[in-house]
């Protein structure tokens, strides 16, 4: 059974995580891709999202796919009780997964129910197809895709992050205008994920502080 877990900013929504794996995810190792965010200027999130995941209790592998070796890539995700894969730019982050061999064997660990989580970019690239990303990501730092898109296509969904946050709030909308009729689209704000147990998808939203 596929086990997604689809996020924007990972470490505002890492409760939402325990829920979704039963409060059984400390002592856990969680293999870390943080490749999208090498092209990024920005990328204060990774810091945050490791610091989020060791609060959780995670054992923390981390995973460079555009340096690391194959049996390096191949030994990490099948040793490794979670993927995550963190965010930066989509269109980078396919080209290194697609030419280091990552893609295909992230998407096999998934069809055999491991878990995976995404954040942002990681978010997106499950998707069938990232062009509609390009209102949100740049996808000229990815010149090996030479403008094939076809993504991981372990979801039939697509995921718009930080649907209501900035910076990307504007990026978001111009994404739901073009798309909403031809994409099945899942927008989602920084305090929201999309959790996926087999054929059952839904929105999980942090609760503010009251529980209402």
């Amino acid at each position: 059974m596929k086990r997604l877990f689809l996020s924007s900013f990972f470490s505002g929504v890492a409760d939402l995580f325990v829920d979704f794996t039963g409060n059984d995810c400390a002592g856990k190792k969680v293999v870390f891709i943080p490749t999208a965010s090498i092209v990024e200027k920005v990328n204060f999130y990774v810091k945050s999202d490791l610091k989020a995941l060791e609060r959780l209790g995670m054992v923390v592998d981390e995973l460079e796919v555009s340096t690391a070796s194959p049996d390096e890539i191949e030994s990490k995700i099948a040793n490794a009780d979670y993927v995550f894969v963190e965010g930066g730019n989509t269109f980078f982050l396919l080209q290194e997964l697609r030419s280091s061999g990552a893609d295909r064997l992230i998407s096999e660990h998934i069809e055999k129910g491991k878990t995976y989580i995404g954040a942002s970019a990681g978010s997106m690239v499950v998707s069938k197809d990232i062009e509609y990303v390009r209102h949100m990501d740049k996808p000229d730092v990815a010149p090996r895709l030479e403008g094939c898109f076809s993504a991981l296509g372990a979801i039939d969904f697509c995921v718009v992050p930080h649907c209501t946050n900035f910076p990307f709030k504007k990026a978001a909308e111009k994404i739901i205008k073009e798309y909403s009729e031809s994409l099945n689209l899942y927008p989602i704000s920084n305090d929201q994920a999309v959790v996926v147990n087999g054929d059952v998808v839904e929105v999980v939203t942090v609760k503010k502080k009251g529980g209402k």
